[in-house]
C-alpha cells in the first residue's frame, strides 16, 4: 500500500523559512513520479512542484526562486524547502506521487497524503 506522510508545516512569521517533508513508502521509489500541490482555502489544489523518474524537476511559475526540492533516496523522503514565505504562502500542502512519470493532468494523481498546513503571519 502506498502511504505518504507530510510533515514541518506550522506557524511561521512572513520572511522566515520552512522545510516540508514527505516520507513515502509502499513502492518501488524509483518507478514513481513524486511532488507537491497545495490547497488555499475554498480553492482547488494546485501543482506546486514535482520530481519525475527521470530526475527532472518542474516549479510552478508562482514558486520559482523560493521553493526547492531535494530528496534523501535512502529514506524515500522528498523534501521542499521554501524560504522568504509570504503570507500568500498560507496553505495545506499536499504530498502526491503517481506511478511512471508525472501525469500532465493534475486529476491524475493516485495518490495523496493528508497534508500539512502551513501559515505564514506578518
Amino acid at each position: 500500500e502506498v502511504q505518504l506522510v507530510e510533515s514541518g508545516g506550522g506557524s511561521v512569521q512572513a520572511g522566515g523559512s520552512l522545510s516540508l517533508s514527505c516520507e513515502a513508502s509502499g513502492y518501488a521509489y524509483r518507478s514513481y513520479c513524486i511532488g507537491w500541490f497545495r490547497q488555499y482555502p475554498g480553492k482547488e489544489r494546485e501543482r506546486v512542484a514535482t520530481w519525475d523518474t527521470d530526475d527532472e524537476t518542474v516549479y510552478a511559475e508562482s514558486v520559482k526562486g523560493r521553493f526547492t526540492l531535494s530528496r534523501i533516496k535512502a529514506n524515500h523522503t522528498l523534501y521542499l524547502q521554501i524560504n522568504n514565505l509570504e503570507v500568500s504562502d498560507t496553505a495545506m500542502f499536499y504530498c502526491v506521487s503517481q506511478r511512471g512519470n508525472c501525469p500532465l493532468r493534475d486529476s491524475n494523481w493516485d495518490y495523496w497524503g493528508k497534508g500539512t498546513l502551513v501559515i505564514v503571519s506578518t
